[in-house]
């Protein structure tokens, strides 16, 4: 049996390393509003029932649980019927109709499913949530929810050091900030699968600011899919499908190459270590580190914990050449990230 260290026994046993990354799953959001992030994906938070049942379908035809896949073909297959059957103007007419219910339960989804500002989170909650993150100096998450980046935000300037890359745009103040990959040698923050305040805006990347704005989630967001600006996020899937749309992305390609060339000592946080999620796991043996120390959740003889354990010994059993990864765990409770 495996020994389960509590945080601080783990921090203890990193403290030779000059780095110290964190990579976070849906267990950091979780520990924060259970009721709120039990699910990963807005498609399981999504109502469907007042929706055209051919909708479902479509998700089902494409293979995709992302709902800007669906959303472009409907509004694409309305534009190609306009040429080769002009007349079908009711089936042009519910096709777009269609793409703008799916984009409101895309919204609904979102508000249900996730803090609307970020006072919601005490200050007792953002302080223990900081006491955790400074023992890291790179961070790395799974997560497209806001709670990480609304606890940088907070702590802006002071005792966090945070750059996600984002800076003014060219020309003075904007409503928002943009991407520019160029511009982010400094960058210690990435969202690996995406975020819901990080859009596409074509010709560049752009981020929400909160602070600038005053403007709700909810409300930038349905601004946002209105003047057809999708969140830049990852939907659940398998780990190919992931892999696809990553690297169709400047901005979520630069964070899986950064998460490849880490050293030191990586601590994961809040994740399962699932299959779906093996195009991130599998760099893992490949990269620099030299100790490995996964949080487990309860009892370490519990089916789940055994599973992720199985998972990380074949990880660190990958690596090649004489630099072998020392694996540990350690208790996810032990590490009061939220209280």
């Amino acid at each position: 049996m495996e020994k389960l260290l509590t945080f601080q026994e783990a921090l203890t046993i990193a403290e030779d390393c000059k780095k110290k990354h964190l990579l976070t799953g849906n267990g950091f959001s979780i520990a924060c509003r259970p009721h709120l992030f039990k699910y990963d994906s807005l498609f399981e938070q999504a109502d469907f029932e007042k929706l055209n049942p051919s909708i479902k379908r479509v998700f089902e035809v494409l293979d995709t649980k992302d709902f800007e896949v669906v959303m472009k073909s409907l509004r694409t297959s309305a534009e190609i019927l306009r040429i080769y059957l002009p007349k079908q103007t009711d089936l042009i007419q519910q096709l777009n109709s269609d793409a703008n219910e799916l984009k409101n339960v895309l919204v609904n989804a979102i508000a249900n499913s996730h803090p609307i500002n970020p006072s919601e989170i005490n200050e007792a909650e953002y302080q223990s949530c900081q006491k955790f993150l400074k023992n890291f100096s790179n961070y790395y998450t799974l997560n497209y929810d806001l709670l990480l980046y609304w606890t940088f935000m907070h702590f802006q300037d002071r005792e966090l050091n945070s750059d996600d890359g984002f800076r003014t745009p060219d020309g003075g103040k904007a409503d928002y900030v943009s991407w520019d990959i160029e511009k982010t040698d400094g960058q210690n923050l990435f969202y690996l699968h995406g975020a819901l305040h990080v859009f596409d805006a074509k010709s560049e990347l752009q981020k929400y600011t909160w602070i600038n704005t005053g403007i709700k989630l909810i409300d930038q967001i349905r601004s946002a899919l209105d003047g057809n600006l999708f969140p830049v996020f990852v939907a659940e899937g398998k780990s190919i499908e992931k892999v696809e749309k990553i690297m169709h992305s400047n901005y979520l390609s630069r964070g899986l190459r950064s998460f490849s060339h880490i050293g030191g000592c990586l601590f994961i946080y809040g994740h399962s270590l699932a299959l779906n999620d093996s195009h991130i796991l599998n760099l893992i043996p490949k990269s620099k580190i030299t100790k490995l120390f996964v949080s487990l959740l309860g009892d370490i003889g519990s089916d789940t914990n055994k599973k992720i354990i199985q998972i990380a010994d074949s990880l660190v059993q990958q690596r090649r050449g004489n630099k072998k990864i020392d694996l540990f765990f350690y208790s996810a409770e032990s590490t009061h990230v939220w209280r």
